[in-house]
Formats: structure tokens, sequence, C-alpha cells
């Protein structure tokens, strides 16, 4: 037998080694359908022990996540004793009904949904309130959310049998150029005539105007660089200090990024009627928008990327941290260095080695220092700091001593505002990305004002509050900037100009250890649930239904790029890097029917950076003199007291609180 378990080919006729061969595969089958049931069986106790340790730590701490909420919306209203109570009060106060963007619903959402309107169909059902979806099979690409278009299919028949409903359908658009829609029309009629799609209808479009901009473009790769020397031998020694990693991956999709680039600031130079913010580049993943990023970081051109971050995990917030944690505690060395490299001090590589030797941390030669002490110590002690060790340590004095008094917000503020950070901020860091790191600062600040009320007197809770909830940060959209999307990102936005990334990709990998449903849409529940090891070597019993799983995948991407065409309202301009062609990628659909990208940076050309068009800043208007308060100084002391005991109230019934009251009479006092 061969690796992949089949007969060789012996060259010898033999019926009875036939015979033998078909009987041995057929022990295999048994015995890899018995392995997988065991894997099965032992993966569906070990989920149940998980699943019930989860639910377990969600009632005690009061939590519920969305499959909790879909559960109790099902049992609701599809329990028999309780349907009928909550209908009854949905029915007093729900008139139209209006679900938006169905084809991205679940069976288990459609369940629920179902059990409500259900009770209004047929003769004796009531009067039923007015029932509008929308959806667009075309445009589901939620699969990882178990969204099933087929659910969209079976609530319209629901709908237009069980209610008396119309069907609507619109192939109409007021979005895309004419010649984008030919490229659509174009490449879903292929796709359909091959048997690949289903469902789909030509499009047409109230666009009427001439534009030579308008229609598909592809730009063209070079031809595909040899691997380096670490793809061809993994294990090649590098000198690290010397010689930087290049991945496999990044270095070949350099060169793509680099032609995208290009394009957007020839673009960029030769309309001047587009702007940074008409532009949309789209990708599967976030992996090439970031490589993206960087070079249209060093060509100037403004951009932004709406990726949802961890707060903690941003450098000017990591920065801020660490001198709260200094400040905390002065002994934090690894801190203080890092608050000192930071752009609010931005000391210099010599000066923190000047500190090292002040501290006694430095070895040179192998040779140990006399004495050690803390960086905090050897900064003060300092005979004759730098010009940016001086400012640090004046500052760092300060707010040392401000800490006693202010909460972590009040601290936080005056950081900012004596640190003169926004300032610094944008002076260290390129145009495009101050705006962005600003804004991560601002978030911080109302994360101090926010976290449990603000109320927090201790510098040390705060910080380990906040570095143990998960709380994110999306950066506000930036209209005047190239937009660098998810093709899930993008859905329902459109620009002018769209490029699409890697569209030339290598088919997925079979999917491991993953978990198969067979869940009919008029079913109540799944009618199975299978643990598989790999997909590429499925039991018998369970091919079917890997064979419905990459059917949906398929129909799923080429659902997704409908999405990401759709998107443009005057052109799509495609790229890809070439190497990997499949005869089904976006690519190999799209090429001929694209035109040659005709603007081109000439070569040796420096990319001009692309700055954003600022809006007009108002007139100057000074401020209104503001009167004089009456009062005396005893009325003044009296608000002062209140001030301070609502001060430790708060901070008393604070979530977690652990501090003795004494402490919190003595924070609020000095505030």
């Amino acid at each position: 037998f061969t690796l992949k378990c089949e007969p060789r080919k012996l060259g010898v006729d033999s019926p009875d080694l036939d015979e033998l061969c078909g009987e041995l595969q057929h022990l295999r089958a048994a015995i890899v359908q018995q392995r997988a049931a065991d894997e099965h069986a032992a993966m569906r106790r070990l989920a149940l022990v998980l699943l019930d340790a989860f639910d377990t730590i969600k009632r005690e701490r009061g939590l519920v996540d969305m499959n909790d909420l879909e559960r109790g919306a099902l049992a609701l209203l599809a329990d028999a004793q309780t349907a009928g109570w909550v209908q009854q009060r949905l029915d007093a106060q729900v008139r139209h009904l209006l679900i938006d963007e169905f084809q991205d619903t679940s069976p288990l959402q459609w369940q629920a949904l179902h059990g409500w309107l259900s009770a209004y169909a047929g003769a004796g059902g009531g009067a039923a309130p007015s029932v509008f979806i929308v959806g667009d099979p075309k445009q589901s690409i939620y699969r990882f959310r178990r969204a099933d278009p087929r659910v969209f299919a079976a609530a319209q028949a629901f709908v237009c049998d069980g209610l008396a409903g119309v069907r609507l359908a619109c192939d109409h658009t007021r979005r895309n150029a004419p010649e984008v829609l030919t490229a659509v029309n174009a490449a879903f009629d292929s796709a359909q005539a091959a048997g690949a799609y289903e469902g789909f209808r030509r499009h047409t479009t109230e666009v009427s105007l001439i534009d030579d901009l308008a229609g598909l473009w592809a730009l063209d790769a070079e031809v595909k660089a040899p691997p380096s020397a670490d793809d061809a031998d993994p294990m090649r020694w590098r000198p690290s200090l010397t010689e930087p990693r290049h991945e496999a991956e990044i270095s070949r999709r350099a060169p793509e990024c680099e032609r995208v680039c290009a394009a957007i600031v020839a673009l960029l130079r030769a309309r001047p009627e587009l702007r940074a913010g008409d532009l949309f580049v789209l990708a599967r993943k976030r992996d090439p928008l970031r490589q993206l990023s960087e070079a249209l970081t060093a060509a100037g051109v403004p951009h932004a990327a709406p990726e949802e971050q961890p707060l903690t995990d941003l450098p000017d917030v990591a920065d801020l941290l660490a001198l709260l944690d200094v400040l905390a505690s002065p002994g934090h060395d690894l801190s203080l260095a890092r608050a000192l490299r930071s752009p609010l001090f931005g000391v210099t590589d010599a000066d923190l080695l000047m500190l090292a030797e002040a501290a006694g941390t430095a070895e040179w030669l192998g040779e140990a220092p006399a004495m050690r002490r803390s960086w905090w110590s050897a900064l003060h002690g300092l005979p004759e700091p730098s010009v940016r060790l001086a400012r640090a340590r004046m500052l760092l004095a300060g707010w040392a001593e401000q800490a006693r008094r202010l909460t972590p917000h009040e601290l936080l503020d005056r950081v900012v505002h004596e640190g003169e950070l926004p300032a610094r901020i944008a002076a260290a860091v390129p145009a495009v990305d101050a705006a962005v790191r600003l804004q991560s600062v601002q978030a911080l600040l109302r994360a101090a004002l926010d976290l449990d009320g603000g109320r927090y007197a201790q510098l040390y809770g705060f910080v380990r509050a906040l570095k143990s909830r998960p709380i994110k940060f999306v950066p506000a959209a930036a209209p005047d900037a190239v937009q660098l999307l998810t093709i899930h990102g993008a859905k329902g936005l459109e620009a002018d100009v769209v490029f699409l990334l890697d569209t030339d990709a290598a088919p997925p990998k079979a999917e491991t250890l993953g978990l198969l449903l067979d869940w009919p849409v008029g079913d109540p529940a799944p009618r199975r649930a299978a643990f598989i090891a790999s997909e590429a070597r499925p039991p018998k019993s369970l091919q079917a239904l890997v064979d419905e799983e990459r059917a949906a995948r398929d129909r799923e991407e080429l659902n997704s790029l409908y999405v990401a065409m759709t998107r443009a309202r005057r052109a799509l301009v495609l790229s890809h890097t070439p190497g990997r062609s499949q005869a089904t990628s976006w690519w190999a659909r799209l090429q001929p029917l694209a035109r040659p990208w005709a603007l081109e940076r000439a070569a040796g050309e420096a990319a001009a950076a692309v700055l954003p068009r600022l809006a007009p800043l108002p007139l100057w208007q000074p401020p209104a003199p503001v009167a004089a308060r009456d009062g005396t100084a005893r009325d003044e002391r009296q608000a002062r007291v209140g001030e301070a005991l609502h001060r430790v109230l708060e901070w008393a019934s604070a979530p977690g609180q652990s501090q003795p009251l004494s402490t919190l009479m003595a924070s609020a006092s000095q505030a």
C-alpha cells in the first residue's frame, strides 16, 4: 500500500490479490471508523465537563454570552408554558417587524423567531404584525458564526405561505458603475455555468456616467522570486545580531504590497478629485493589510485600519501604564526604563546606559559593580544628568508626590498635560499614525474614569484591574485616509476605488480538530454533531457531511468575492502574488476580464508624502469673563468636606475594595 493507503500497482493481474487488497481496505476503513467513534466519545465527555464548568463560572459571576441569549430567546418563544405569555406581550408592543441582513441568521436564531411568528400562521392565528425580512444569500459570509443562507430560503417560504406574504426581488443598483457590474455579471455567470454557484441573476445599474477610470483593472506582477536561503533550509544557522529573519510569507507578499502602495500614490497624484478617503483596500485576512500599512506609512499616505485591539497592548497605553507602575512602586526598573524611553521623555539609549551604570546594573567585561541600587534612586542621584534625564527627574518627582493624593484619572490627566504628551507623540511618530496614537491615550483616560466608576484610590489597584479587563480599542473612522479593511469589515460600505489584495491565494488547508454539524433548517436541533480529527481523512460515515461542508465553504468563498467586487463605485483593482495559482482563485476568474493598470510610478521616483486635506480652523473667540462667585471661606470649607466624604463613600463601595477606611479618608482629605 502507498502512504495514502491505496494499493500499489505491482503489474500483476491476480484476482486473489485484488480480493485481499479489498478486504484489507475494508478492514482499515472499519478501524478508522472505530477510532473516530472513540475519539468523538472522548471529546464529547470532555466537552460536557468543560461546558458545565463554563456555565458555572458564568452563573457565579452573573455573566451571559451570545449563546445564552439565543437559547434563552428560544426557550421563551418556543416553550409551550411560556410562549403564550411572551407572545401576548409582543403583540401589545410590536406592530411592524423589520429584520435586515437576514442571510446571516443561524438555524438557532430562526427557530426562536419561527416559534413566535408561527403562532400567526394558518386559520385562527390572529392578526399578525407586518413582517419585512431583507436579505441577500449572495452576501452570506458569516459561517464562522453558524450563519446559514438556507435559513433565508426557509424564512422566505414561511412568510409567503404561512403569512400570505409577497416576495420582492431587486437586481438593480444605484452604487456601481456599468463597467464594474459588467465584470460582476461575467464572473458569476461563468461560475454558475460551471456549476460552482447558483441563484445569480444579472445586475443592472442606475449609474450612467462616462468615466475612463471605471472598470476592472489588474496590477501586473513580477516573475516569482527564487526562494531565500531561509526557505530552502529553515534549520540553517543565522547570526541573529547581524542578519534579520526573513519569514517566507512576508517576503513573498512584500512586492505585492509595494506595487499596491505605488499604485495608490500614482492614483492620488493623477486624480486630484480623489481623496485618500475615497479608496479602500480589501483582503480576506488582516496580515496583508498590516504589511501594506507599513508601505503606506513609508510613502506618507494617510491610512486607517479599524482593527479591534486590547487597549493595554497599544504602545502609548503600555508606556503610561509602565509610568504608573513605577510611580506606585519605584523599584520597578524595567517599567522606569520603558517610561523613560517613551515619547513622554524621549531618553536616548546613551542616557539609559548612563543610568544603568549609575545604578550598578551594568557589567563591563564580566566585572560586577561594587554597589547596586534601583534606577529610581540612581536617576535622582545623578550629579550631571543630560537634559532629557533632568526633565524626567523633575517631572517624576512631582508626579510621585501627586500620586499620593490624586485619583488615577486625575494623575493621568496631569501626566498628559504637564508632560506635553500629545505634542511629543506628534513629533515622534509619522503624521499618518499620530491621530490613532492620540486616540489611544484618550481611551486610557476614559477607562480611568469609567472603570468601576473611577473609584480606585490607589494606582496599583487601578493598573491591576485595567490589565485584567478585556477592554478593546477601535480607532475612530478617519474620513480622509485610505481604509484598510477585511471583506467582513467592508460589508455595507462603498468607495470610489477598491483595491483587492492577495487574489491568488493558495487553496486553504484541510480543517483539523473541528466539529461538524448536520442541522436541517426545519429541525429544532442538529441531527448529528461529530468531532473530527482531520477533514482530509474522514471516516466513511462522515464523508458526505464533509463534502457538504466543503461545498458550503466554496459557496461562501464566492460570496466573499461578490461582496468585495460590489464595494467599488467606479473602479476595482486586482492584485496578486504569482507562484501559487489555482484554477478557481479570484485572480483566475477575474484577470481575463480586467485591463492592465496604467498608472505606474516612474522607476526610481520617490513617493512624495500624500498629505491629508485639513479643514480650516474656526476663528478664535476670547472666552467670556466669568463672574466672581459669592461665598465665604466657611462655605468653601464645608463644600470641600462634603466632596471628600462623597469620594470616600464611592471608593468604599467599589468592587474589590480592600483598603482600610483610614487610608481612604487620608487620601480623600489630601485630594
